[in-house]
């Protein structure tokens, strides 16, 4: 989401909109004209972050994964890196992803969001038979934060985010996060008594990939 759609969001989350003229609130927001601001409120609509109520008010969408007539509506939060840990984690909802519950074989929603995976350092990996390309998207089950040997994790490292393999010795105590990838990436290696000083935290199990 651009700087012009987080300004216009905000505006629409603390405001009645339909009391505001497209130029009231172009003045408002120190956007150039009123045809600014109805393109980046058509954008918020294809992206599902607001949506109008039977009123026909505007109002800001949920932004939690949600069920209706056997589909998810999950959430895209962000991004992260497959290699290095260079990609800044971000908390930003910048849209919605609908996929059927039957895909995911799951009957409840509420822990998943969706990230744009960012680079080709997976795409040797096999996650239920699928590799991960840049501009895939990968699901998330938020509610897993436990993960077993050889599961693919979303993880977050000094404020940033990437997908790893996840690989735990239990006698050594030691954590290896591994790239499977066509290029030459060493893996990351972390000791469990060092995961507090390191910022470290697995913040879900990668369920899917999404072929974008």
């Amino acid at each position: 989401m651009n700087e012009k759609q987080q300004k216009i969001l905000d505006f629409v989350m603390e405001n009645d909109i339909s009391k505001f003229s497209y130029r009231e609130i172009a003045k408002r927001l120190n956007l150039s004209s009123p045809q600014i601001v109805i393109h980046h409120l058509n954008q918020l609509r294809k992206k599902g972050l607001i949506y109008q109520d039977k009123e026909k008010n505007v109002r800001v969408a949920k932004l939690k994964s949600s069920s209706v007539d056997n589909f998810f509506r999950i959430p895209i939060v962000g991004a992260a890196n497959c290699g290095p840990a260079m990609e800044l984690a971000q908390e930003s909802i910048t849209g919605f992803l609908t996929i059927s519950q039957r895909i995911l074989n799951k009957s409840n929603g509420k822990d998943l969001i969706a990230v744009k995976a960012v680079g080709n350092s997976l795409n040797k990996a096999k996650i239920f038979g699928d590799n991960v390309n840049d501009g895939d998207y990968l699901i998330v089950d938020c509610g897993k934060r436990q993960p077993e040997n050889g599961e693919y994790v979303l993880s977050v490292m000094d404020s940033a985010a990437n997908f790893k393999k996840f690989f735990k010795d239990d006698e050594s105590k030691e954590i290896r996060l591994v790239s499977e990838s066509t290029l030459n990436i060493p893996p990351i290696i972390l000791h469990e008594d060092d995961l507090e000083t390191s910022g470290y935290l697995v913040n879900g199990v990668v369920i899917k990939v999404v072929k974008n």
